[in-house]
């Protein structure tokens, strides 16, 4: 079976600080998020290496249900065979070459080829072909198969390797592996499902992603839910190359703690929905926090949340996870978002950018108001995968502050008038990423 038993800790998250990492100063040049001899670099080095997520397992509950995925030029086939096991393909005919599935999710018995009928069962055996006496070299039923990818199952994702001698997802992860796993993440249902092209290379996303100091300025909204004072954030750099900052939440930033309108309008709902009343922290919003706390801890499992695993500051705090190379997990107790880079298949100076809104709904409740996408979602209705060109389709309305922000970025990498990087302490992960991805281009 290619479920990771990654065990959640017992205690919840630890919160202890992490020893930094010695860094270096080698320059961040502008080239490397637009010369496509560095791209190739990182399809061999990193894209073809690295553990990837092709989907939700929910998506493949049952025998023949099968996703798609894509990852640069490639396309991925996984499907849940009658063993129950569930397997990846390159989505490939081996007769000429023909893109096999074209559908993103679906269920069936078996796969045909459009191009000559060539079937193929969950296995990916071939099984059936047009006139099997006409090949000299002997049919290919039973003889030929999709080329399989390593594949493994945790946190209700399915997640994929290209490299057949990887090291096993739980080994990849390390540590940050059990700190998701505290969240419960299987029984989160994806209520947010956005893939945008963005005109900025992949490491644009993963860049600001790892870095809290854009924070009061392209999101300023945040200034009265969190504390945005990038300096005061903890941030731990793991030997794997993922890493983690904890943002305390639920309390403006102190630099802003006098505009109580501001407050009360950002924290109206998740204070009500916890029966508290803003009137309480009017003179001191700082406190909102403590309080938070205790309510959901006191009345958790009358609203249908059971946080016995949690620590007291993952109520309230966003836990943020990058982990490498493209992939940012923003984790809260009642949700998650998924954020996620691909490299362009043949421009590198553009990307696919996918925004994943994860909602843990109250035991018994059908929908439920998401503070974070301040919108109501429904148990019962399927997210709709939206596609399409940023900003024609939009990832929300935090995360297009963010695209807009890239989009400018790019063109300003490109400029002969910018050499490198002068980066403050507080943006430390972003230079831990590029060494990351340095080391993985130089094994």
């Amino acid at each position: 079976m290619n479920r990771q038993l990654i065990a959640p800790r017992k205690r919840g998250i630890d919160l202890g600080k992490r020893p930094e990492p010695l860094l270096g100063d080698r320059p961040i040049t502008g080239d490397r998020y637009w010369d496509p001899a560095f791209a190739a670099a990182e399809w061999r080095g990193i894209w073809t290496r690295t553990w990837q997520v092709a989907g939700l397992e929910r998506q493949v509950r049952e025998p023949g249900d099968f996703l798609t995925a894509e990852l640069g030029w490639e396309s991925l086939l996984f499907v849940r065979g009658e063993d129950g096991e569930v397997r990846g393909f390159y989505n490939v005919c081996q007769h000429r070459g023909n893109r096999l599935v074209e559908a993103e999710e679906g269920s069936l018995a078996a796969f045909t080829c459009s191009y000559h009928a060539w079937r193929y069962d969950l296995e990916g055996v071939v099984r059936e072909v047009p006139d099997p006496g006409d090949f000299r070299q002997g049919s290919p039923c039973g003889r030929l198969r999709l080329p399989q990818v390593r594949t493994a199952l945790f946190a209700g994702f399915v997640w994929f390797n290209l490299d057949p001698g990887a090291p096993p997802l739980a080994d990849y992860l390390g540590e940050v592996g059990e700190e998701i796993a505290t969240y419960g993440m299987e029984r989160m249902v994806r209520t947010h499902w956005v893939t945008v092209e963005g005109d900025f290379n992949w490491k644009c996303v993963q860049d600001n992603f790892n870095e809290s100091y854009h924070l009061p300025f392209v999101h300023p909204q945040t200034r009265f839910m969190m504390n945005c004072a990038g300096t005061e954030h903890q941030q731990d750099l793991y030997p794997t190359g993922h890493a983690r900052i904890i943002i305390e939440g639920c309390r403006p930033d102190a630099r802003w703690s006098g505009e109580a309108a501001r407050i009360e309008a950002a924290m109206r709902e998740e204070l009500a929905f916890w029966d508290l009343d803003f009137e309480r922290f009017r003179a001191n919003p700082l406190a909102m926090r403590a309080a938070l706390q205790q309510a959901k801890r006191a009345k958790g499992p009358e609203k249908g949340y059971d946080f016995s695993s949690y620590t007291d500051a993952q109520l309230t705090d966003h836990f943020h996870y990058t982990i490498f190379p493209n992939l940012s997990l923003s984790l809260k107790p009642d949700g998650c978002i998924f954020l996620r880079a691909n490299p362009h298949p043949s421009d590198p100076a553009k990307c696919l950018f996918d925004m994943w809104y994860f909602t843990l709904f109250p035991k018994g409740a059908k929908t439920y108001h998401c503070q974070t996408m301040r919108e109501v979602v429904s148990i019962e209705t399927p997210a709709p995968h939206l596609t399409g060109r940023w900003p024609e389709v939009s990832v929300g309305e935090a995360i297009d502050q963010d695209v807009r922000v890239w989009t400018g970025q790019q063109k300003g990498l490109r400029s002969a008038g910018y050499r490198r990087e002068y980066l403050p302490w507080q943006e430390r992960r972003v230079r831990f990423f590029h060494e990351t991805i340095d080391r993985w281009l130089a094994a």
